[in-house]
């Protein structure tokens, strides 16, 4: 099993013997944090969803952010990340939101972020939030990075 498999059925196994549910909104990190977690067999106990938003369209259509609710806060930034992990949380009903936003790369975002760069939330029972720098320009190595990070979050806020 890889790494991203052991942190996901880490994590799913947390919360199979809570009995709760999580729902993930991710960006950078392109889908493998939900793919980590929908991996693991059983998923259905505590899997409700989850959304990739790269877009501000997909912003507004998939978890209802609104223009207004962003004034004061940027993408890629902790505040959005909760914001982020917030209303997946709240969309679903899920006892755990789980949220990623940053800059895979090979190059920065629009906002001066370096590639390499995410932010990070949980929102639950606990709340977290983490901004990663990872100093890389490699996508792939940052997505898989920011996906361990944010599997790692997830199962310190479950212990």
């Amino acid at each position: 099993m890889s790494e991203l498999g052991q942190l996901g059925a880490a994590a799913g196994a947390l919360l199979k013997a809570r009995k709760e549910t999580i729902a993930v909104a991710e960006s950078s990190a392109g889908g493998l944090i939900n793919a980590s977690l929908v991996a693991v067999p059983g998923a259905s106990a505590f899997y409700l969803g989850g959304v990739l938003v790269y877009t501000k369209s997909s912003r507004e259509n998939l978890l209802g952010i609104a223009a207004a609710e962003m004034k004061g806060i940027r993408s890629a930034s902790e505040p959005f990340a909760q914001l982020m992990a917030r209303r997946v949380r709240a969309r679903t009903g899920a006892t755990w939101g789980l949220a990623e936003t940053g800059a895979a790369g090979p190059t920065g975002n629009r906002y001066g972020d370096a590639a390499g760069h995410a932010c990070i939330a949980v929102s639950g029972p606990v709340e977290k939030v983490i901004t990663v720098e990872t100093g890389s320009v490699d996508r792939e190595a940052n997505m898989r990075e920011f996906t361990r990070r944010a599997l790692a979050l997830l199962e310190e806020a479950l212990q």
